[in-house]
């Protein structure tokens, strides 16, 4: 498998076979970081990390996992002149010029796609608003190392599905073998045509996705039960409030673990309103009368939960990513 000089914005563009290639050596490079083997095969490179969105799991997967690469890093937030003073292809060209890689977590994918068509360099999607690629290939190594295998296994998502996890779900799943069942209100599913793309995709891969509003059908054997939050912070009180109305009867509880396999596993890719203990969880609780939002805290801390490791898996898969794009040289 040979991906140097691919940008990777979306798992449309990898086969079955590149990310399989991908998960493999995440494996590889997990093996490596337990027993303390060196892996800086990059050393003396430098990559721009751009966030115009807040971050906890992505930045610090980047930048560890750049680090054991022996990558130096740049952190650019707010205080940059993306899109601002300068437009995004400026900003690409200039930045191509300094570093070897940059890593973008924001909005439009319009926007991440300039950057890797202005740059001339490797570009890394860590979120926008349509997909969410490194989380997908967390997932999928989370997955198969709890069931040894990703083909054939049942993935219901609950939810808001019509964003970058819901979408990137479809694709993964799609690609990889997996029957991915989206339970949700109507409205609140992907468009048509990235379902039919993915639908498409299935032919080859013997996956399924399937578009079901009943919680206690979509739930029925299921092998992996996956949630992610209901709103963003920021937005009006009136989204919060249809959102939750619309989502609240599509909480993952022990009820509905209860309906999945035996040996099933609970999924989020972080952060998750699951006690509202936060100070912001506080104030949502108080305004709507919630205990929890997407998934209760019994769930969440469950020896069925796999949140955690999904959460350190971002980083072996990302080092993963940057070394096979910047030339894998194992």
């Amino acid at each position: 498998m040979d991906l140097t000089g691919r940008n990777f914005l979306t798992l449309k563009d990898f086969t079955s076979k590149e990310i399989i290639g991908l998960l493999d050596l995440a494996d590889d490079l997990k093996k490596k970081k337990k027993k303390g083997i060196p892996v800086d095969i990059h050393r003396g490179k430098n990559i721009a990390l751009i966030f115009e969105k807040t971050s906890t799991r992505t930045r610090c997967a980047f930048e560890v996992a750049a680090h054991d690469l022996g990558i130096s890093t740049t952190y650019l937030a707010e205080g940059s002149q993306i899109g601002k003073k300068e437009s995004i292809a400026d900003t690409a060209r200039v930045l191509g010029r300094m570093f070897d890689g940059i890593e973008y977590r924001g909005y439009q994918q319009s926007l991440i796609e300039k950057l890797a068509k202005y740059s001339g360099v490797v570009v890394w999607n860590g979120l926008t608003n349509e997909y969410h690629p490194t989380q997908m290939l967390a997932d999928m190594m989370t997955i198969r190392e709890r069931f040894g295998k990703l083909k054939g296994r049942k993935l219901v998502y609950f939810g808001d599905a019509r964003y970058n996890i819901g979408n990137s779900l479809c694709i993964a799943c799609s690609k990889l073998g997996l029957n991915l069942t989206l339970c949700a209100p109507s409205k609140y599913l992907p468009e048509k045509k990235l379902i039919d793309e993915c639908l498409k995709w299935c032919d080859d891969s013997e996956g399924s996705i399937t578009l079901e509003e009943d919680v206690s059908k979509a739930a029925k054997d299921a092998d992996i039960l996956y949630t992610d939050v209901w709103v963003s912070m920021g937005e009006p009180d009136e989204v919060w409030t249809e959102r939750i109305k619309d989502l609240k009867p599509y909480q993952i509880n022990k009820e509905v673990m209860a309906k999945a396999k035996p040996d099933a596993i609970f999924m989020h890719d972080l952060p998750s309103f699951h006690d509202l203990n936060t100070k912001i969880g506080k104030e949502i609780g108080e305004k709507f009368g919630l205990e929890a939002m997407e998934v209760t805290d019994d769930v969440f801390e469950s020896k069925q939960s796999a949140v955690f490791d999904e959460a350190e898996n971002r980083m072996h898969t990302i080092k993963a990513v940057i070394a096979a794009t910047l030339g894998n040289n194992f």
